[in-house]
């Protein structure tokens, strides 16, 4: 069947944007490519890059940087949507998905933290029938689940609910898997709780990849735990106790292991800009991952909120947990980190790219999504910077356009 190419402006703020209708699923887009800022095209059929042409430097283009869609593989909720909540309904999943969808993330995993086990198998379960939807699973890989395997110490367990952190339990975790239709693909344990190697182990071994978190591991125990299989640090620097040695702590065995990735969250609130790069100069792009931690709070207006049992106070940058002097999680999108992180390092657009997209896909194994390459299925995102402030003005999701600024 012939395809016939047809070019469309639409004006938006930044001047024009031309955007690609065909008789069925054909598109063309043009703009800057992110890695270089020079002009290109590129041609999407089928739901995936079928061709990127570079454009002579003095191409009329629009002012817009294009780029793979964000993936963020820690992400609470959004818009009063918790994945982790009691409330939790498959339209929820849908208007979170929609959501971030206007902050350029076209990948993410919904992140479920401690809790019982009834409730995470609920959460699990709707989460998994959400994934029947197409719209809902060219957006949800999978699934993170952040403890309840964690640290029971008053810290480094953060604002997770103590009475419900309990030991590693294989058993327990199949069955939450089972519920998950097989989807849970990141697990976040303390390396140092009792029976955690071997779960780690037997995670490893199941195609489940392991992240340290929420833990105050010696750097034996971190040691054994990378031996076992872990390969990421979730939000390094967080999930500590605010007093630690200054030695003796997880911090440097994490960061000294070259196995070992980790993600941070840039908002400018969990770590300061200074730990950002310190972070970031040990690791580099290549093994640095950008990650949200968004609250299902973000987007929602400053005030006092129950969630999950704890009083949980919403400023307009940052979520605080009161009774435990701790963050109870971020209120900004993945792509104020990417704004960020290069204000905070230095780092082009390029880098800051990276660690949210081909990063996180690489550790995922997501080899669908992540870069702009021919046969790369098409998650792409379009976007103005404004003083480090990234706005995103188009996205596109399988080759189709599913938020657009007006």
């Amino acid at each position: 069947m012939r395809k016939f190419l047809i070019t469309v402006y639409i004006c938006i703020q930044s001047g024009f944007l031309p955007v690609l209708c065909t008789g069925s699923d054909t598109l063309k887009i043009e703009g800057l490519f992110y890695e270089d800022g020079l002009p290109v095209s590129i041609t999407i059929s089928g739901g995936r890059i079928e061709k990127i042409t570079r454009l002579p430097a003095n191409s009329n283009v629009p002012r817009l940087f294009i780029a793979p869609g964000l993936i963020d593989i820690q992400i609470n909720g959004y818009m009063g949507v918790d994945f982790g909540g009691p409330g939790l309904t498959v339209d929820g999943v849908r208007r979170a998905v929609t959501g971030l969808w206007s902050n350029g993330v076209t990948s993410f995993l919904p992140t479920v933290i401690t809790n019982s086990h009834d409730n995470l198998k609920r959460s699990f379960t709707i989460l998994s029938e959400s994934l029947k939807e197409p719209d809902i699973s060219n957006s949800v890989p999978g699934f993170h689940l952040e403890g309840p395997y964690i640290s029971p110490e008053e810290g480094y367990r953060g604002a997770h609910l103590e009475k419900y952190i309990r030991k590693p339990d294989w058993a327990e975790f199949s069955e939450l898997q089972q519920a998950a239709g097989g989807k849970i693909l990141l697990v976040t344990v303390a390396p140092e709780t009792e029976g955690a190697i071997d779960f780690i182990r037997r995670c490893t071994a199941s195609g489940v990849i392991v992240a340290l978190g929420h833990h105050n591991g010696t750097s034996d125990v971190i040691k054994e735990a990378v031996d076992a299989g872990a390969s990421l640090a979730t939000h390094i620097g967080n999930g500590c106790a605010n007093m630690i040695n200054r030695h003796l702590n997880p911090l440097w065995p994490q960061l000294a292991d070259d196995r070992l990735a980790v993600s941070i969250i840039a908002d400018g609130y969990h770590l300061t800009r200074e730990e950002v790069q310190c972070f970031y100069k040990i690791k580099g792009t290549r093994m640095t991952i950008l990650v949200s931690d968004a609250l299902d709070l973000a987007g929602l207006p400053p005030g006092e909120y129950i969630r999950g049992e704890r009083n949980i106070l919403l400023t307009p940058d940052v979520a605080k947990y009161p009774a435990g002097n701790v963050l109870a999680g971020a209120v900004s999108t993945l792509n104020t980190d990417v704004g960020n992180v290069m204000k905070f390092t230095g780092c082009s657009l390029k880098d800051a790219v990276k660690m949210a997209t081909s990063v996180p896909s690489g550790l995922l194994n997501l080899n669908h999504t992540g870069e702009l390459r021919p046969g790369k299925r098409a998650d792409i995102i379009l976007f103005t910077i404004d003083d480090g402030k990234i706005t995103v003005q188009k996205t596109i999701v399988a080759g189709k356009v599913v938020f657009n600024r007006k």
